[in-house]
């Protein structure tokens, strides 16, 4: 479904904006059952852009070989490396949905419940992830109601203009990429005008990933997929040139079993010349499907669908059902490239036109995004920071802190006192609760600035079971003395500590008003196995001396089995959760974790060094967005330490963590207010 019918055509923009729909009447809640047996079963039911659905999903299903799998789905095996999901990194079994019925939709993790933000406007549907071989039985039964609806059609900004791609601009580059030799290769046969950060989130959201640049990237990806019993999609395509180099990146669209064989692939390239103010860039897409002599050297290479036009229209379908896009078109060169032969000595051929993608302007995102929490967190963060800065000193721009840039900013209200907070930290603070306590100065600021009552629960390194007893009875004291409740923040394995407590612990959820995670270990890490090792190194570095408890009993409560497993068996949160991931890029993490970053890189696009994105996410509570920050910067102050030698390895450590602290507190107090 075109974004241009979503905006009443992005042609005609600049003209003056329409009358504004109204907002229908509030949905009911539906539910319905979903068979393992189907395909797609489709809801009847319409989403737009914007929309925040909250699914809840109950039943089992029996999956083969007397196993059985709940929503979440069941654990992947070693053999099922080599069988192609909807899901990739899901369970088997898992109640996955999808926006849309086009083969370019992406389809996304339901589990046993969970809050998704909808990209796209189309029908929705559910179904079971499954590959094809699979014959499960059973039906789930999912519960599908709005959190809160996005804009109607026609409450988006309407005087939004484009930038124009002419003939001219694409006569500035080849009609085909070629080789180090100088073998013409494949044809140029779309560009794309936006940001390059912009234009690789597109790309991931509808499903591409960046392939490993070479071999031995590709032996450690391929190693720890396996270990961590995933699919490996990325492996790596030939370098090709355009503008005097090679390719900036290279995306593949792939299915685990057939990757070597076959898979949707393209080629981009950063131009040297912009349109209107904006990047633009450049891309080559081609289909896979075989192998093919090379006549160039009787060695083997692919072969690919000599119809290039219809791999064109699908990269261009895949990024237009993520939502971000703005609108498609065309632009005839003045010399189109038709007909020409591979490396293979086939032909190939094309109508010569290069597809035209506008990714949506930000001003159109922010209009359609103004009522999601991440948006309204991202505003509350940035006035807290700019207006009370209590982190004191110069600070980048919020969109350099925060992955979602704020749209404007909020008066500050007085923090109601109604709740107490307690804050639980991760491992590292049983072993650095004095050279870098969980917070440090935030805490301070809270409690002398708006007079909180602020507790820390320093846990030793135990497994989250122990530690979970643990809390439960040290809320239970504290409910003695104040019967004020508690906002309860838990900080990496901090957070599934808190969750254990309130699972198997019921009389927890008495003394706890909210949960809070930030950058928590929710879904386990997939290198939790060296973390151990790991720990011992950065207590070398980091000076900390004698930890309590054992390191290694702690880091098995992070094992993703074993998070997964307690997902399984307690799918939906006890009380009202937020959450706040981090995510950082080589550039911004520190030197002592480097090389989990690294290993982290091949299994997860977007993480932390420790946790991957997806891993932080609880299902059926409400994402507050991520910290642009590495798992130890978000929360841990090594960079005010005292050692220069601790500070340098820490050298990524900076950050306002005072001011997301508080702007946490604030946006779950006035949450828990409005309900």
């Amino acid at each position: 479904m075109r974004w241009c019918a979503f905006l009443l055509c992005f042609g005609a923009l600049a003209l003056t904006s329409p009358e504004p729909a109204k907002e229908p009447a509030k949905e009911p809640t539906k539910e319905l059952d979903v068979s393992a047996r189907e395909a797609w079963v489709d809801t009847g039911i319409d989403v737009r852009a914007g929309d925040s659905v909250q699914f809840t999903a109950t039943g089992t299903l029996t999956i083969g070989q007397g196993r059985t799998a709940g929503p979440q789905g069941a654990p992947r095996g070693f053999r099922d490396l080599i069988k192609s999901y909807p899901v990739n990194e899901a369970g088997q079994g898992a109640v996955i949905g999808r926006v849309g019925s086009s083969d370019a939709a992406v389809p996304f993790l339901i589990g046993a419940g969970r809050q998704v933000q909808i990209p796209r406007a189309g029908r929705l549907f559910l179904g079971v992830n499954k590959a094809n071989t699979d014959q499960p039985v059973g039906n789930f039964r999912v519960k599908v109601e709005f959190a809160s609806r996005g804009p109607v059609p026609g409450a988006l900004p309407a005087n939004i203009r484009l930038p124009e791609v002419t003939t001219e601009m694409v006569d500035r580059f080849p009609r085909r990429i070629n080789d180090a030799q100088g073998n013409a290769g494949d044809n140029t046969n779309f560009v794309i005008v936006g940001g390059e950060q912009k234009i690789l989130r597109a790309f991931q959201a509808a499903g591409w990933v960046k392939v490993d640049r070479e071999k031995k990237d590709a032996v450690i990806h391929t190693i720890l997929s396996t270990l961590t019993k995933q699919a490996y999609v990325e492996l790596p395509m030939s370098e090709l040139m355009l503008f005097g180099r090679v390719q900036d990146y290279g995306l593949a669209h792939a299915v685990p079993i057939q990757v070597i064989a076959a898979r949707h692939h393209l080629r981009l390239w950063k131009a040297p010349f912009q349109v209107e103010g904006q990047e633009f860039w450049v891309g080559a897409a081609t289909h896979d499907i075989g192998f093919d002599r090379d006549n160039r050297n009787n060695g083997v290479t692919h072969k690919i669908d000599p119809n290039i036009d219809d791999e064109r229209e699908f990269v261009g379908r895949s990024l237009d059902e993520t939502g971000l896009v703005a609108k498609l078109s065309y632009v005839n060169p003045s010399q189109p490239s038709k007909e020409a032969r591979t490396a293979t000595g086939g032909t190939f051929h094309s109508d010569g036109r290069l597809l035209v993608i506008h990714l949506m302007p930000d001003a159109a995102v922010a209009a359609a995004a103004s009522g999601a929490a991440n948006v309204k967190f991202a505003n509350l963060f940035c006035s807290v920071r700019e207006n009370e800065n209590p982190d004191t000193g110069d600070w980048p721009a919020c969109n350099q802190l925060l992955e979602t840039a704020p749209q404007a900013r909020v008066d500050l209200q007085v923090i109601a006192t109604t709740y107490r907070v307690l804050l639980v930290p991760g491992f590292f603070s049983a072993c650095a609760s004095s050279a870098a306590p969980a917070f440090g100065d935030a805490l301070d600021h809270l409690k002398s600035q708006h007079n909180l009552t602020i507790d820390t629960w320093v846990p030793p390194n135990d497994s989250s079971e122990a530690n979970g007893a643990a809390i439960a009875q040290y809320l239970a004291g504290q409910m003695l003395t104040d019967k004020r409740k508690y906002i309860v923040a838990g900080y990496s394995k901090g957070a599934p500590d808190v969750q254990t407590a309130l699972a198997l612990h019921p009389e927890t959820k008495d003394a706890v008003a909210a949960f809070v995670s930030i950058a928590g270990a929710i879904g386990g890490s997939p290198i939790a196995d060296i973390l151990p090792k790991q720990a011992e190194a950065w207590i070398n570095r980091f000076k900390l001396g004698q930890c309590t408890g054992d390191v290694s009993t702690a880091f098995k409560s992070l094992k993703k089995e074993v998070r997964q497993a307690f997902l399984a068996a307690h799918p939906n949160p006890v009380v009202p959760s937020y959450l706040l991931p981090a995510v950082s890029d080589r550039a911004h993490t520190s030197k002592a974790l480097q090389e989990s970053w690294r290993l982290m890189s091949y299994l997860a696009p977007r993480q932390d060094s420790q946790l991957a994105y997806n891993d932080a996410i609880l299902p059926g509570s409400t994402v507050l967005g991520a910290a642009l920050a590495d798992h130890l910067a978000v929360a841990l102050p090594f960079d005010k330490a005292t050692d220069a030698a601790v500070r340098g390895m820490a050298d990524q450590g900076r950050y306002p963590r005072a001011a997301l602290l508080e702007s946490v507190i604030r946006f779950v107090v006035s949450d828990l207010e409005a309900r």
